[in-house]
């Protein structure tokens, strides 16, 4: 049995029906508690991977194994948990902003409800609990009945990280977290997810744009060109120059930062 936290691809391809190459032949093994942050060209294939690996698009060719399960070839109830095991933090928050905060962020345990009691929002105390437990882990817990449309951009990427810990994850999955969020912010909202990776022991695969960030925060980089993996290192092996290749067709701010 694999470790809890584990994620393999295993010769991974996604072909969209156009006929554009999303993803070439990825082989990658992740291991518990490693915090890996993808790096690339928009349009590299980072976002497609992400998504690939909980599956919220299909892949093509290949397998994809969290904690040892093949979540392509899953369906029904087997999915589901599978799913629960990686969680996604999303760019543009994934918020219902009409919702309170307690109502986001307990959203993220209704897979653990029939359908039915998740709508009546029958949860348990427990869970309701759990809810101010995951929001006090991100200095939120005064925000419980704020709507979230009333909070700032950092404030609601927390409350997704809140409501991602909901599902007891054994994986953190974050497409582009700190996009569009200012210094300061983008320094607390990655604070919250190596605190979760560093005290948990939680696996986050991460998809970022800034080098200044992969270097401070990740323990391994893997950069993507193309849909291919054109470099995998741990973060001891990672020389700054290395992103020059990552970044050679940028001819902007990334590849001036790589020099």
């Amino acid at each position: 049995m694999a470790e809890k936290g584990s994620v393999a691809l295993k010769d991974v391809s996604k072909i969209y029906p156009n006929g554009v190459v999303g993803l070439e032949n990825i082989n990658l093994n992740i291991q518990r508690g490693e915090f890996v942050m993808i790096v690339g060209l928009s349009g590299s294939g980072k976002s497609t991977l992400l998504r690939a690996i909980n599956r919220l698009h299909d892949v093509t060719a290949g397998q994809i194994l969290i904690d040892g399960q093949d979540i392509t070839q899953a369906s029904g109830d087997k999915l589901h948990k599978i799913r629960r095991s990686a969680a996604m933090i999303f760019q543009n928050y994934n918020l219902v902003k009409t919702a309170s905060v307690y109502r986001n962020v307990m959203s993220g345990r209704v897979g653990y409800y029939p359908a039915w009691r998740a709508a009546l929002g029958l949860f348990t105390k427990e869970d309701q609990a759990l809810v101010a437990t995951n929001l006090a882990r991100v200095n939120l817990l005064d925000k419980y009945y704020v709507k979230a449309r009333d909070l700032s951009g950092g404030q609601q990427q927390r409350v997704g990280i809140a409501r991602a810990l909901m599902q007891e994850p054994s994986v953190i999955l974050a497409d582009e977290p700190v996009s569009g969020l200012d210094p300061k912010t983008t320094k607390l909202v990655m604070n919250d997810l190596k605190r979760l990776n560093e005290e948990d022991g939680m696996t986050i695969i991460l998809n970022v744009h800034s080098i200044g960030l992969a270097l401070k925060y990740a323990s391994r980089i893997v950069g993507l060109k193309a849909g291919r993996i054109i470099y995998d290192k741990p973060i001891e092996e990672v020389d700054k120059r290395d992103f020059k290749e990552i970044y050679r067709e940028a001819g902007d701010s990334a590849a001036e930062e790589a020099e």
